[in-house]
């Protein structure tokens, strides 16, 4: 009896080849979200773990998500983010960072179940990228690359050129070295 709840506690992420799971839950906007429909109206969908709104890191890779947005969707891939976050919170999240995807609220923890993650505690910061219903992609433990790593991975998939890195932020100029004599 230990071993088998030692196997709840501890449970073992999908594999890159795994089904992936069909489970309904509440979204952002308090409607129930199916991941079998969202699998069957893109090429790709990325489903994304994060453990806690509003905090650093999972803002910085939901931001991630949303900078590339635009680039991803381009390339076929919807987006869901998932935590154990209440509706409300999952909302204001979405709201005060722009998100243009939804955002689960798995309170009961049954969508990180469904993909291997222990039934209790936060979800652990994982991202799954599935297509025709499969695992193609997984990464744990990414916050601020998680949009580059996925399109990087899209390019490598279809042999397309990677795109192109973003700007780094504008520094000053180094003041000039005095010309020779």
């Amino acid at each position: 009896m230990s071993l088998a709840l030692t196997g709840l506690l501890r449970a073992e992420p999908l594999k890159v080849g795994d089904a992936a799971p069909a489970v309904t839950a509440t979204a952002d906007d308090g409607k129930p979200l199916n991941l079998g429909d969202v699998y069957k109206k893109s090429t790709y969908t990325l489903v994304y773990f994060y453990p806690k709104a509003y905090t650093g890191g999972c803002t910085a890779q939901g931001c991630s998500l949303r900078d590339d947005y635009d680039e991803l969707t381009k390339r076929g891939v919807s987006i869901v983010g998932v935590s154990t976050d209440k509706v409300e919170d999952q909302k204001g999240f979405k709201e005060l960072n722009h998100f243009q995807f939804p955002l689960i609220a798995d309170t009961d923890s049954k969508v990180k179940a469904a993909f291997g993650q222990s039934a209790t505690g936060s979800a652990m910061r994982e991202a799954y990228l599935i297509k025709a219903g499969k695992v193609v992609y997984y990464d744990k433990g990414v916050t601020t690359k998680q949009g580059e790593n996925i399109l990087n991975f899209l390019s490598r998939e279809s042999g397309a050129p990677a795109p192109a890195a973003k700007p780094a932020e504008a520094k000053p100029a180094a003041p000039a070295a005095p010309a020779a004599k």
